[in-house]
């Protein structure tokens, strides 16, 4: 069997086409170094089919294969999906300690404990003045005056702090109410639900380049950065089908086998959470949940100091033996001072004795330190402190893991501009080889058409 003299042309300008593509990638990868979510791409050579020679094409007689350069394969993306999954398992609870921390420290900055503008300050006033009403033999009505500013003021207090409790409360609510929200006419939703949107159109888009054949690689690099971002939210169950296509959800933790569609296909399936108090996502959505559901921690902060307001007036109107503060529901919210005293503080009474007694005011002063009040308050706010030291520090932990495994993933995914510079050098090098073998069967052509038979020669 005859072999054309121009086999060997065709030989190279595979290897420089091959080589041309491994310069591309390698320039892609270079320019995406930077880019959020890129994972570096490698071509993949083989072979290309031998030329089959037939029996007696060789010295032997024998038959033979005679190499025809090298083809792309397919242009690889180098990613790690293990490594993914314990990424967006971490990425889940940053989330949710990230949330949890926020929240509960915003808490706690409204307890402004220690310092002066804290209840436990104002509490200490408040004794004092009634310490100072039964030493006031002077000018009892100055004290009396006093007295019903500072239960007011400590009043006050309750109040605030529970409203700024209250308030950090509804924000973390409307936080997590703002991203689970879904899309409706005109409204393209919350975060999720957005992000929801654009999976299912890339999902379309992948599943018609793999039905032909392709590998998108870029957009699939841009829906895996998308599902990062979706685990930061809560954790989800990602569900691959023949056709390319992902289905995504959301898994919720106390409820086994229970999940929450995002995406199924092609289509945005996220019709928005359950009830509050129905599911456990865990994420970000989780710890706002924790934060601020009926019966979550802040809920339990402001018991706590309802508790605490109930306490102070039930102990002071029954050492007053009469009614000193009123006090509805919620406590912290509707503690005052009795109106007919707040009109007259005056008619405060110091003593039950003869005139000049003071042994009310003194019992009164006594209470200081009281289990009940003070040691209950102290009690609350080192829980607080306890719990908010706590969040911060899983927060701080799990960012710790949360990097690891994206160093990780990094050292398999992302691009190495000493190795692609390398690789540069090392396809460059190919690339000429390449040029110069097809120089080299050009001049020989060259001779065989132009030169051959001529006499002289």
């Amino acid at each position: 069997m005859s072999i054309s003299s121009f086999y060997g042309l065709q030989t190279s300008l595979r290897g420089l086409l091959a080589q041309q593509r491994l310069l591309d990638t390698a320039g892609h990868n270079i320019a995406n170094a930077s880019t959020k979510g890129y994972s570096r791409q490698e071509a993949v050579l083989i072979a290309s089919p031998a030329l089959q020679i037939a029996a007696g094409g060789i010295a032997g007689g024998a038959g033979a294969h005679l190499g025809s350069g090298v083809d792309v394969q397919t242009f690889r993306r180098v990613r790690d999906q293990f490594v993914d999954l314990q990424y967006r398992a971490q990425n889940t609870n940053l989330g949710e300690w990230s949330a949890r921390a926020g929240a509960l420290e915003q808490a706690e900055a409204a307890l402004a404990e220690p310092g002066e503008n804290g209840l436990n300050e104002q509490l200490s006033k408040f004794w004092d003045a009634w310490a100072n009403l039964a030493n006031a033999n002077a000018d009892p009505a100055a004290a009396k005056q006093a007295l019903v500013e500072q239960a007011g003021g400590l009043a006050d207090a309750f109040k605030s702090i529970r409203d700024q409790m209250g308030l950090v409360r509804s924000q973390s609510y409307a936080e997590y109410a703002d991203l689970a929200r879904p899309a409706g006419a005109g409204d393209p939703g919350g975060e999720i639900a957005q992000i929801a949107t654009e999976l299912g159109q890339l999902n379309d888009t992948i599943s018609r380049y793999i039905t032909a054949g392709d590998l998108p690689n870029d957009l699939l690099d841009r829906r895996d950065q998308l599902l990062d971002q979706l685990s930061e939210f809560g954790q989800i169950s990602v569900e691959e089908q023949s056709d390319g296509t992902l289905n995504v959800a959301f898994v919720d933790k106390a409820a086994a086998g229970t999940t929450y569609p995002i995406v199924t296909g092609d289509t945005a399936t996220w019709a928005g959470p359950p009830a509050a108090d129905a599911w456990s996502p865990g994420g970000r959505l989780g710890g706002l949940l924790e934060a601020t559901k009926p019966g979550g921690t802040i809920d339990g902060y402001l018991t706590s100091l309802d508790t605490v307001a109930s306490s102070l007036a039930t102990l002071v109107n029954t050492t007053y033996i009469g009614t000193f503060f009123s006090v509805g529901t919620p406590a912290a919210g509707t503690l005052d001072v009795d109106a007919a005293l707040q009109a007259n503080p005056s008619a405060i009474v110091a003593g039950s004795g003869a005139s000049g007694s003071r042994d009310i005011a003194l019992a009164i002063s006594q209470l200081r330190d009281n289990a009940a009040v003070d040691g209950q308050y102290r009690a609350f706010v080192a829980q607080v402190g306890s719990q908010v030291r706590e969040a911060s520090r899983q927060e701080t932990n799990q960012q710790a893991l949360t990097d690891a495994v994206e160093n990780r993933r990094q050292s398999v995914s992302g691009v190495s501009m000493d190795e692609e510079m390398s690789n540069l050098v090392r396809f460059q090098r190919a690339y000429q080889a390449s040029s110069r073998a097809m120089s080299t069967m050009d001049e020989m052509l060259d001779v065989l058409i132009n030169r051959t038979g001529r006499v002289g020669l």
